[in-house]
Order: C-alpha cells, then sequence, then structure tokens
C-alpha cells in the first residue's frame, strides 16, 4: 500500500437529527466557553446535550472535529461585523478586525478552545476547517471589496489578500490566547495590517 486513503460520505440529515446535532455543538460552545479546550470531552458533551454518548460520534469524528464545528458557528459574528460604517476600504478593514479581537479577547476560554482545534493536526477537521476558513475569506474579502469589482489590491490579487487576512486573523487570535498578550496589542497589530494590506491608503 502507498498511502491511506480517506473517504468522505455525504449524507442529509432529517429535521430531527440537525436539531440533535446543533445541540452538540451548541454544548460543546457552552463548555468551552465556561472551562476552555480542557473542559470540552465527548463524555460531558453528550450529558450536556442530553444524548447517548455514542451519538456523539455520529456526528463528529472527534473533539477537535466538534469544537471546529463550534468555531464555524462562533465565526457567523462576523456577518454583524461586515456593517462597519466608512466607505474607505482600510477603516472597514481595520473596524472588522479590531472588532474581531474584541470578541475574541472577551471570550478568551472559548477563543483558545477553537484556535486549538482547529490547528491541530487531527485529519478528521480538515474539511470542517476548510470551510471555517473559506467563510473567514470571503467575510474579510466582502471588507476590503463588497461590490466585488476590483481584482487586485496594491496589485495584488484579491483571492491572495483574502488569504493574508486569515493567517492575520490567525495570528491575532493566537497572541490573544497562547501568547496571552494584551488586546490592546493585538488590536493595534491588526490595525496596523489593514494598512499594510490595503497599500497604505
Amino acid at each position: 500500500m502507498t498511502g491511506d486513503v480517506r473517504i468522505t460520505v455525504t449524507r442529509t440529515l432529517s429535521r430531527d437529527q440537525q436539531a440533535r446535532r446543533a445541540r452538540l455543538v451548541q454544548a460543546a460552545h457552552a463548555l468551552a466557553s465556561e472551562g476552555g479546550y480542557p473542559a470540552v470531552t465527548m463524555h460531558d458533551v453528550a450529558d450536556r446535550a442530553g444524548v447517548a454518548r455514542a451519538t456523539v460520534y455520529r456526528y463528529f469524528s472527534s473533539k477537535d472535529h466538534l469544537l471546529t464545528e463550534v468555531a464555524a458557528d462562533w465565526a457567523r459574528v462576523m456577518d454583524d461585523l461586515a456593517d462597519v460604517p466608512g466607505a474607505d476600504p482600510v477603516e472597514r478593514l481595520r473596524g472588522m478586525l479590531e472588532a474581531l479581537v474584541a470578541i475574541a479577547a472577551d471570550n478568551l476560554p472559548l477563543t483558545s478552545a477553537i484556535v486549538q482545534a482547529a490547528t491541530s493536526g487531527d485529519a478528521g477537521v480538515d474539511d470542517a476547517r476548510n470551510e471555517l476558513f473559506r467563510y473567514i475569506r470571503e467575510r474579510f474579502g466582502a471588507a476590503i471589496d463588497p461590490d466585488r469589482t476590483i481584482d487586485a489590491v496594491a496589485g495584488v490579487p484579491v483571492d491572495d489578500v483574502e488569504v493574508v487576512i486569515g493567517h492575520v486573523v490567525l495570528a491575532a487570535l493566537i497572541g490573544l490566547t497562547t501568547l496571552a498578550r494584551p488586546r490592546e496589542e493585538v488590536s493595534a497589530m491588526v490595525g496596523t495590517a489593514a494598512r499594510l494590506i490595503m497599500g497604505g491608503r
């Protein structure tokens, strides 16, 4: 054998299954908010959600998979951040990045848990992680170009700019959690990054 082969099976969930899955994500979110990454166990998630323990594994292959889904749910806060006032792309991007830092800093246990899960080496997280990163890229892409009318920023393709912004977001979250940097420092860093990314405009 030359290597492992991964097969992804996609299935449509019934309404009851969707509700059960949502309860599991909510339970993991609550546990992570209370005690960070160590507080989330499949056993405790099942108990909090009121389901059998084996049920958790029907929807999530691992704790990191479950927490990455929590991260995707948490990232929906960026839908509200997209309306940062100001026509200037630099200010829109800066405002959105700084608002995200503030939200992350206000709940460090949860932020730490989702950063640890989303950056794990667990192959079962790949699909959820890719979806999460795609979603984040799209939201920041909309911040720098709401009408999707430009192809490049300072000579760099917008797709590449979105990737760079995604890395800035990850660096900010790691700075807040793993490195325990003050929120003011991280907020100033993302503000500087916004100006540099947008070509100093």
